[in-house]
C-alpha cells in the first residue's frame, strides 16, 4: 500500500512538472538557448581534465596519450612556489570576503533609507555604472590614478609628501585590488538585496514608528530579518570562491615586481599552462583547485543551515 502511495506521489510529482513547464513554455523557451550554450563550453570541455592524469601528446590525443597517475599533483605539492601561491591566493579571497562582500549589503540597507525618490534613482545609476565598463579599462583608470603622475600623488604632494609608485611596491597591490574591486562591483552586487528588500511590507515599518522604534531599531528587527536568507545563500558562494579570486585583473594589474603579493594560483596557471604549455600541470592545478572550492562549498553549506537554516540544499 505505501508503495502505491509513494507511486502515486511521484507520479503527480511528474505530470504536474510538465504541466507547469507548459503553462510556462515561453519561459521555458528563453532559458533554453543559455542552457545549450552553458553544455556546450561549460560540461564537454570537462572530459578534458583527464590530461591531468596523462603525459598529454596533442598528436595521440586524450585516447593514445601515456597515463602517469597522480604525478602532476604530487608535482605541484613540491612547488616552490606553492607557498606564495597559496598564501597570496587565500589573503586576497579572504579580504574580498571581508571587505567587498559586506559592502553591497550596506549599500542596499542605505539606499532603502531614502525617501527621495529621485535621488535614490541617481545614486543606484552611478553606483552601477563601473560594473559596465570592462575589466581592461578598469585597470587602464587605475593605473592612471596610482601612476607617479596621478591623482593619488597630486593629491600627496599637495600636502607635501613625495610621490610614491604604488603599481610597482608589492605591499600597495592588495589594496589596489580590493578597493577597486569594491568600487566596480558594489553597485551591482545590491541589486539583489534591493530586490529582497522591495518585499518587505511598508505597514511594518509605519507601525514600528508608531511604536517609538527609530530608524537603526528598524533596520535591525525589520530590514535586515528580510536580507538574511539572501545573505546566507550569496555567503555560501562567496566563501566557495575564496581560492578563485579575479585571475584577470590580476593579469592586467601585477608585474614582476609585484608578485611575492599578486601572484595567484589563476595566473600561475596563466603563465605555465597558456605561456609555458605545461598543459597536464597546469590542468592537475585547476582540478585541485576545483575540489577545494567544492570542499569549502559543502562546508559553508553544512554551516549555514545548522546556525540560519538558509542553504543550497
Amino acid at each position: 500500500m505505501a508503495k502505491q502511495v509513494s507511486s502515486q506521489k511521484r507520479t503527480q510529482g511528474s505530470s504536474g512538472f510538465f504541466r507547469t513547464l507548459f503553462q510556462q513554455r515561453e519561459l521555458a523557451l528563453m532559458v533554453i538557448p543559455g542552457i545549450i550554450i552553458v553544455f556546450i563550453f561549460n560540461y564537454i570541455p570537462i572530459y578534458g581534465i583527464v590530461i591531468a592524469f596523462q603525459n598529454y601528446n596533442p598528436v595521440a590525443g586524450f585516447f593514445g596519450s601515456d597515463w602517469v597517475g597522480l604525478k602532476y599533483f604530487t608535482q605541484f605539492f613540491h612547488d616552490p612556489f606553492l607557498g606564495r601561491l597559496l598564501r597570496n591566493t587565500l589573503l586576497l579571497g579572504i579580504y574580498s570576503l571581508l571587505w567587498s562582500f559586506p559592502a553591497p549589503i550596506i549599500l542596499a540597507l542605505l539606499l532603502d533609507q531614502i525617501s527621495v525618490p529621485w535621488y535614490k534613482k541617481t545614486v543606484q545609476s552611478i553606483s552601477y555604472l563601473p560594473y559596465f565598463i570592462s575589466a581592461v579599462v578598469i585597470i587602464g583608470i587605475v593605473k592612471n590614478f596610482c601612476g607617479i603622475d596621478g591623482v593619488f600623488n597630486q593629491a600627496r604632494m599637495l600636502f607635501g609628501a613625495d610621490a610614491v609608485s604604488f603599481l610597482t611596491e608589492p605591499k600597495y597591490f592588495r589594496t589596489i585590488f580590493i578597493a577597486s574591486g569594491i568600487w566596480q562591483n558594489l553597485g551591482w552586487g545590491s541589486i539583489i538585496y534591493l530586490a529582497a528588500l522591495s518585499n518587505v511590507d511598508p505597514q511594518l515599518h509605519e507601525a514600528a514608528t508608531i511604536d517609538g522604534a527609530n530608524r537603526w531599531q528598524r533596520i535591525r528587527y525589520i530590514t535586515w530579518p528580510a536580507i538574511v536568507p539572501t545573505t546566507s545563500i550569496m555567503l555560501i558562494f562567496a566563501v566557495s570562491g575564496i581560492l578563485g579570486s579575479d585571475a584577470q585583473k590580476v593579469l592586467l594589474l601585477y608585474s614582476e615586481s609585484t608578485y611575492e603579493t599578486a601572484d595567484i594560483i589563476g595566473t600561475y596557471v596563466y603563465r605555465l599552462g597558456i605561456l609555458g604549455g605545461k598543459f597536464e600541470y597546469t590542468t592537475a592545478i585547476g582540478l585541485l583547485t576545483s575540489l577545494v572550492a567544492l570542499v569549502l562549498l559543502c562546508i559553508a553549506n553544512f554551516a549555514s543551515r545548522r546556525l540560519s537554516e538558509n542553504s543550497l540544499w
